[in-house]
């Protein structure tokens, strides 16, 4: 198969690979590999955090292994598609989970929470790596097990638990999106947030009018002072997450009077 074309999508295998176990119906003899799926899967991990999803290629991880484009299809017959799939899962698998037995609910969920964004940090192209149908692999049943765990006890349903997990992880993710789009402006512009905004203050002061847009410009101005800037990615994720807390809580409050 070319390195370039596009392959087949395959559930079936894609989960055999996952599970690292052969479902195929029989097994062939063939020539002695040299390297494992797993070296495959590290070296597209190794790429993927160094230089950005987009540096993931067949080519690129062959070179990493030192192997050539066409055998990395024999570890990863899917090309780039699959092997996101095996990398996601990967790293989930390994993720560390502190023990969340001793915690209250609130602290329960906001660690999940806190988990999750050190593993947007950790590995920013996950951020963009999600998809609606996730690799059904040891790493993402691992992980959802551990995180349904965060809501034992509180009178959901298993169907809200399923949405209570879905609503505190989207947020996560949509904060990590912000933060990781914040932190590259700097290198883009050439600027930091906060001179850019001290370069247009001078603008901005003869153009916008106090009197017309008096809650902009006081606020903003507040905002601007307590964060260097307009945007300031930890104060929203505090914010937001207790927000994501206090909503969660009058549901859970409902649930248990009724």
């Amino acid at each position: 198969m070319p390195p370039n074309k596009p392959a087949t999508p395959d559930p079936a295998r894609t989960l055999s690979l996952l599970w690292r176990h052969d479902l195929s119906p029989q097994r062939t003899r063939g020539p002695r590999q040299s390297l494992t799926a797993d070296q495959v899967v590290e070296a597209a991990i190794t790429i993927a955090s160094a230089e950005g999803l987009d540096a993931v290629t067949v080519r690129s991880v062959a070179q990493a292994v030192g192997a050539s484009p066409m055998s990395i299809y024999t570890y990863v017959p899917g090309g780039k598609t699959e092997l996101l799939e095996l990398m996601i899962d990967a790293v989930y698998l390994r993720a560390e989970r502190p023990a969340l037995d001793r915690l209250d609910w609130r602290e329960r969920v906001r660690s999940l929470a806190d988990q999750n964004r050190a593993l947007y940090a950790a590995h920013p192209w996950l951020i963009h790596a999600g998809a609606s149908r996730p690799p059904l692999g040891p790493g993402v049943i691992t992980k959802y097990e551990y995180e349904l765990s965060a809501f034992d006890g509180l009178g959901l349903s298993d169907v809200e638990v399923d949405a209570a997990l879905t609503f505190v992880l989207g947020f996560v993710q949509a904060n990590a999106r912000s933060a990781a789009d914040a932190a590259a402006l700097p290198e883009a512009t050439a600027m930091t947030d906060e001179a850019w905004w001290q370069a247009q203050a001078d603008l901005l002061r003869r153009v916008v009018d106090p009197k017309k847009f008096p809650r902009a410009t006081r606020i903003g101005e507040a905002a601007g002072a307590a964060q260097g800037g307009a945007y300031e990615a930890d104060a929203a994720y505090r914010f937001g997450m207790d927000r994501v807390l206090d909503g969660l809580e009058k549901l859970v409050e409902r649930r248990k009077a009724r």
